[in-house]
Protein backbone atom coordinates (compact mmCIF):
# COMPACT_ATOMS: atom_id res chain seq x y z
CA UNK A 1 0.00 0.00 0.00
CA UNK A 2 1.56 3.57 -1.05
CA UNK A 3 1.46 6.72 1.24
CA UNK A 4 -1.36 7.74 -0.99
CA UNK A 5 -3.69 4.93 -0.49
CA UNK A 6 -2.83 4.81 3.49
CA UNK A 7 -3.46 8.54 3.65
CA UNK A 8 -6.52 8.09 2.02
CA UNK A 9 -7.81 5.39 4.53
CA UNK A 10 -6.77 7.57 7.57
CA UNK A 11 -7.96 11.02 6.48
CA UNK A 12 -11.27 9.73 4.44
CA UNK A 13 -10.96 12.56 2.22
CA UNK A 14 -13.80 13.59 0.30
CA UNK A 15 -11.91 14.64 -2.44
CA UNK A 16 -8.80 14.25 -3.83
CA UNK A 17 -7.02 16.78 -6.37
CA UNK A 18 -3.96 16.07 -8.24
CA UNK A 19 -2.19 18.56 -9.30
CA UNK A 20 2.06 18.11 -11.39
CA UNK A 21 3.64 17.47 -7.91
CA UNK A 22 1.21 17.38 -5.42
CA UNK A 23 -1.84 16.12 -4.11
CA UNK A 24 -4.69 18.11 -2.12
CA UNK A 25 -7.20 15.96 -0.64
CA UNK A 26 -10.53 17.73 1.40
CA UNK A 27 -11.25 15.62 4.32
CA UNK A 28 -13.79 16.25 7.20
CA UNK A 29 -10.46 16.64 9.26
CA UNK A 30 -9.54 19.39 6.98
CA UNK A 31 -7.50 19.93 4.00
CA UNK A 32 -4.43 18.80 3.27
CA UNK A 33 -1.41 19.05 0.95
CA UNK A 34 0.64 15.45 0.34
CA UNK A 35 3.89 16.17 -1.78
CA UNK A 36 6.66 13.39 -2.49
CA UNK A 37 10.31 14.16 -0.05
CA UNK A 38 13.33 15.09 -2.61
CA UNK A 39 16.03 14.47 -0.30
CA UNK A 40 16.15 17.54 1.42
CA UNK A 41 14.94 17.89 4.92
CA UNK A 42 12.59 19.97 4.89
CA UNK A 43 11.28 19.34 8.82
CA UNK A 44 15.11 20.60 9.51
CA UNK A 45 14.46 23.77 6.93
CA UNK A 46 11.70 24.54 8.66
CA UNK A 47 13.15 24.41 12.11
CA UNK A 48 15.65 26.64 11.13
CA UNK A 49 13.68 29.34 9.44
CA UNK A 50 11.76 29.01 12.89
CA UNK A 51 14.90 30.09 15.02
CA UNK A 52 15.08 33.01 12.79
CA UNK A 53 11.96 33.91 13.36
CA UNK A 54 10.72 33.46 10.33
CA UNK A 55 7.37 32.21 9.59
CA UNK A 56 6.62 31.93 5.91
CA UNK A 57 6.16 28.69 5.12
CA UNK A 58 3.44 25.47 5.39
CA UNK A 59 3.37 23.97 8.41
CA UNK A 60 3.76 20.57 8.09
CA UNK A 61 1.23 18.25 9.64
CA UNK A 62 3.19 14.66 9.27
CA UNK A 63 6.66 13.79 8.17
CA UNK A 64 6.71 10.29 9.86
CA UNK A 65 6.19 8.74 6.20
CA UNK A 66 9.48 8.23 4.28
CA UNK A 67 8.48 8.87 0.41
CA UNK A 68 5.94 12.17 1.23
CA UNK A 69 5.37 15.10 3.70
CA UNK A 70 1.87 16.26 4.45
CA UNK A 71 1.27 20.10 4.77
CA UNK A 72 -1.63 22.25 5.41
CA UNK A 73 -3.70 23.75 2.84
CA UNK A 74 -3.58 27.35 2.60
CA UNK A 75 -6.23 28.53 0.17
CA UNK A 76 -5.04 31.20 -1.99
CA UNK A 77 -6.47 34.60 -2.09
CA UNK A 78 -7.26 35.26 -5.81
CA UNK A 79 -5.46 39.20 -6.28
CA UNK A 80 -3.58 41.44 -8.77
CA UNK A 81 -0.31 39.39 -9.83
CA UNK A 82 1.22 43.40 -9.59
CA UNK A 83 -0.24 43.17 -6.00
CA UNK A 84 1.17 40.14 -5.04
CA UNK A 85 4.45 40.40 -6.25
CA UNK A 86 5.13 43.15 -4.18
CA UNK A 87 3.42 41.02 -0.97
CA UNK A 88 6.05 38.28 -2.24
CA UNK A 89 9.25 40.82 -2.51
CA UNK A 90 8.55 41.77 0.72
CA UNK A 91 8.24 38.76 2.24
CA UNK A 92 11.53 37.09 0.28
CA UNK A 93 13.35 40.41 1.54
CA UNK A 94 12.52 39.43 5.48
CA UNK A 95 13.63 35.93 4.58
CA UNK A 96 17.00 37.33 3.28
CA UNK A 97 17.42 39.76 6.27
CA UNK A 98 16.59 37.56 8.70
CA UNK A 99 19.06 34.63 7.27
CA UNK A 100 22.45 36.69 6.03
CA UNK A 101 25.63 35.88 7.45
CA UNK A 102 29.20 36.81 6.21
CA UNK A 103 31.00 33.78 4.71
CA UNK A 104 34.38 33.28 4.30
CA UNK A 105 35.69 32.51 0.21
CA UNK A 106 38.73 31.64 -1.34
CA UNK A 107 40.65 33.86 -3.41
CA UNK A 108 39.30 32.65 -6.72
CA UNK A 109 35.60 32.79 -5.69
CA UNK A 110 34.95 35.79 -7.18
CA UNK A 111 37.49 35.38 -10.49
CA UNK A 112 35.19 32.35 -11.09
CA UNK A 113 32.27 33.96 -11.29
CA UNK A 114 33.80 36.28 -13.53
CA UNK A 115 35.40 33.72 -15.70
CA UNK A 116 31.75 32.46 -15.77
CA UNK A 117 29.92 35.23 -16.60
CA UNK A 118 32.57 36.19 -18.93
CA UNK A 119 32.71 32.46 -20.97
CA UNK A 120 29.03 33.26 -21.26
CA UNK A 121 29.23 36.79 -23.02
CA UNK A 122 32.06 35.48 -25.33
CA UNK A 123 29.68 32.46 -26.75
CA UNK A 124 26.81 34.33 -27.47
CA UNK A 125 29.14 37.18 -29.33
CA UNK A 126 30.58 34.39 -31.20
CA UNK A 127 26.46 33.20 -31.63
CA UNK A 128 25.70 36.59 -32.98
CA UNK A 129 28.99 37.34 -35.60
CA UNK A 130 28.12 33.70 -36.63
CA UNK A 131 24.41 34.61 -37.91
CA UNK A 132 25.77 38.02 -38.80
CA UNK A 133 28.15 36.47 -41.39
CA UNK A 134 25.73 34.16 -42.17
CA UNK A 135 22.90 36.83 -42.98
CA UNK A 136 24.29 39.32 -44.70
CA UNK A 137 25.18 37.96 -47.60
CA UNK A 138 21.58 37.17 -48.45
CA UNK A 139 19.88 38.89 -51.36
CA UNK A 140 16.30 37.98 -49.51
CA UNK A 141 16.16 38.05 -46.01
CA UNK A 142 14.15 35.98 -44.67
CA UNK A 143 11.62 37.66 -41.87
CA UNK A 144 13.28 36.24 -38.63
CA UNK A 145 16.61 37.05 -39.96
CA UNK A 146 16.18 40.48 -41.38
CA UNK A 147 14.43 41.18 -38.08
CA UNK A 148 17.73 40.05 -36.14
CA UNK A 149 20.18 42.14 -38.66
CA UNK A 150 17.76 45.61 -37.63
CA UNK A 151 19.06 44.74 -34.24
CA UNK A 152 22.42 42.92 -34.37
CA UNK A 153 24.02 46.06 -33.07
CA UNK A 154 21.57 46.16 -30.09
CA UNK A 155 22.33 42.93 -29.00
CA UNK A 156 26.11 43.04 -29.37
CA UNK A 157 26.44 46.90 -27.73
CA UNK A 158 24.00 44.99 -24.67
CA UNK A 159 27.02 42.31 -24.44
CA UNK A 160 29.72 44.88 -24.94
CA UNK A 161 28.42 46.73 -21.84
CA UNK A 162 27.96 43.61 -19.82
CA UNK A 163 31.23 43.10 -20.40
CA UNK A 164 32.54 46.52 -19.59
CA UNK A 165 30.34 46.33 -16.13
CA UNK A 166 31.40 42.98 -15.19
CA UNK A 167 35.47 44.27 -15.75
CA UNK A 168 34.28 46.93 -13.28
CA UNK A 169 32.89 44.72 -10.92
CA UNK A 170 35.60 42.39 -10.69
CA UNK A 171 38.37 45.56 -9.86
CA UNK A 172 36.38 45.78 -6.96
CA UNK A 173 35.89 42.51 -5.61
CA UNK A 174 38.97 40.95 -6.57
CA UNK A 175 40.85 41.12 -3.23
CA UNK A 176 37.55 40.38 -0.76
CA UNK A 177 37.92 37.74 0.99
CA UNK A 178 34.28 37.32 2.11
CA UNK A 179 31.01 37.74 0.57
CA UNK A 180 27.18 37.84 2.18
CA UNK A 181 25.20 34.92 2.04
CA UNK A 182 21.59 34.27 2.64
CA UNK A 183 19.47 31.13 2.93
CA UNK A 184 17.74 31.64 -0.54
CA UNK A 185 14.30 29.55 -1.93
CA UNK A 186 15.58 29.41 -5.28
CA UNK A 187 12.29 28.79 -6.92
CA UNK A 188 10.53 32.46 -6.57
CA UNK A 189 7.81 32.05 -8.68
CA UNK A 190 4.15 34.41 -8.31
CA UNK A 191 2.55 30.36 -8.38
CA UNK A 192 4.97 29.33 -5.23
CA UNK A 193 3.75 32.58 -3.16
CA UNK A 194 0.16 31.92 -1.06
CA UNK A 195 -1.83 34.52 0.97
CA UNK A 196 -4.63 33.93 2.97
CA UNK A 197 -4.85 34.23 6.52
CA UNK A 198 -1.30 33.55 6.48
CA UNK A 199 1.24 34.87 3.65
CA UNK A 200 3.80 31.41 3.06
CA UNK A 201 6.23 30.64 0.01
CA UNK A 202 5.80 26.76 -1.06
CA UNK A 203 7.89 24.78 -3.17
CA UNK A 204 11.45 25.06 -0.99
CA UNK A 205 13.05 21.68 -2.71
CA UNK A 206 15.70 23.73 -4.43
CA UNK A 207 16.32 25.98 -1.19
CA UNK A 208 19.80 26.68 -0.68
CA UNK A 209 22.53 29.23 1.12
CA UNK A 210 24.25 31.67 -1.65
CA UNK A 211 23.82 35.29 -2.97
CA UNK A 212 20.76 37.04 -2.52
CA UNK A 213 20.42 38.08 -5.99
CA UNK A 214 19.93 34.28 -6.96
CA UNK A 215 16.13 35.02 -5.72
CA UNK A 216 15.52 38.21 -7.45
CA UNK A 217 17.20 37.35 -10.75
CA UNK A 218 15.67 33.95 -11.26
CA UNK A 219 11.58 35.52 -10.82
CA UNK A 220 12.97 38.67 -13.55
CA UNK A 221 13.79 36.05 -15.64
CA UNK A 222 9.98 34.56 -15.31
CA UNK A 223 8.32 37.66 -15.22
CA UNK A 224 10.76 40.51 -16.87
CA UNK A 225 8.19 41.07 -19.68
CA UNK A 226 5.27 41.13 -17.63
CA UNK A 227 5.68 42.92 -14.59
CA UNK A 228 7.29 46.32 -13.16
CA UNK A 229 10.42 45.10 -11.90
CA UNK A 230 11.46 48.42 -11.26
CA UNK A 231 8.96 49.22 -7.94
CA UNK A 232 9.67 45.80 -6.96
CA UNK A 233 13.86 45.66 -6.77
CA UNK A 234 12.80 48.98 -4.67
CA UNK A 235 10.44 47.67 -2.44
CA UNK A 236 12.81 44.51 -2.14
CA UNK A 237 15.80 46.77 -1.31
CA UNK A 238 13.66 49.31 1.43
CA UNK A 239 13.82 46.01 3.01
CA UNK A 240 16.55 44.27 2.34
CA UNK A 241 19.33 46.84 0.64
CA UNK A 242 22.21 45.29 -1.64
CA UNK A 243 25.36 46.38 -0.86
CA UNK A 244 27.55 48.17 -4.13
CA UNK A 245 29.11 44.86 -5.08
CA UNK A 246 25.22 42.66 -4.78
CA UNK A 247 24.53 45.54 -6.55
CA UNK A 248 26.58 45.72 -9.44
CA UNK A 249 26.21 41.81 -10.30
CA UNK A 250 22.29 41.79 -9.89
CA UNK A 251 22.08 44.39 -12.87
CA UNK A 252 25.09 42.81 -15.16
CA UNK A 253 23.22 39.02 -14.40
CA UNK A 254 20.51 40.57 -15.59
CA UNK A 255 21.58 42.41 -18.76
CA UNK A 256 23.00 39.17 -19.69
CA UNK A 257 21.66 38.14 -23.04
CA UNK A 258 19.92 34.81 -24.10
CA UNK A 259 20.33 32.34 -26.88
CA UNK A 260 18.62 32.96 -30.39
CA UNK A 261 17.15 30.34 -32.07
CA UNK A 262 16.42 30.29 -35.73
CA UNK A 263 13.30 27.36 -35.81
CA UNK A 264 11.88 26.08 -39.08
CA UNK A 265 8.85 28.16 -38.48
CA UNK A 266 9.05 31.69 -39.20
CA UNK A 267 6.68 32.74 -37.08
CA UNK A 268 7.38 31.35 -34.41
CA UNK A 269 11.24 32.57 -35.07
CA UNK A 270 10.13 36.00 -34.97
CA UNK A 271 7.85 35.60 -31.89
CA UNK A 272 11.33 33.91 -30.11
CA UNK A 273 13.77 37.28 -31.74
CA UNK A 274 10.90 39.83 -30.66
CA UNK A 275 10.52 38.53 -27.32
CA UNK A 276 14.52 38.55 -26.33
CA UNK A 277 14.37 41.93 -27.90
CA UNK A 278 11.49 43.41 -25.49
CA UNK A 279 13.98 41.74 -23.00
CA UNK A 280 16.46 43.79 -23.85
CA UNK A 281 14.90 46.94 -24.28
CA UNK A 282 13.14 46.91 -20.95
CA UNK A 283 16.16 45.69 -18.83
CA UNK A 284 18.11 48.66 -20.63
CA UNK A 285 15.27 50.59 -19.23
CA UNK A 286 15.23 49.30 -15.97
CA UNK A 287 19.07 49.50 -14.80
CA UNK A 288 19.71 52.95 -17.02
CA UNK A 289 18.83 55.28 -13.62
CA UNK A 290 21.64 52.88 -11.65
CA UNK A 291 24.45 54.04 -13.96
CA UNK A 292 23.26 57.40 -14.34
CA UNK A 293 23.36 57.79 -11.03
CA UNK A 294 27.23 56.14 -10.98
CA UNK A 295 27.70 58.81 -13.60
CA UNK A 296 26.43 61.94 -11.59
CA UNK A 297 28.89 60.27 -8.52
CA UNK A 298 31.80 60.56 -10.36
CA UNK A 299 31.34 63.78 -11.96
Amino acid sequence: MNSLELISKLYKPYRITRLSKCTIIDSTEGSFVIKPKCGKDIKELFNYLKSRDFNGFPEIVDESRDDVYIYEYIEPTDYPKEQKALDMVKLISSLHAKTTYEKSVTEDKFKEIYDNIDTNLRYFKSEYDKYIDEFEGEVFMSPSHYLFMRNASKLLNQIAFCKSKLDDWYETVKNKRTTRVALIHNNLSLDHYLKNNKEVLVSWDKSTRDTPILDMYGFYQKEALNLDFSSLIKNYQKYYPLNEEELNLFLIMLCMPHKIEFKGDEFISCASIQKELDYVFKTEELVRPYYLKDDEKQQ
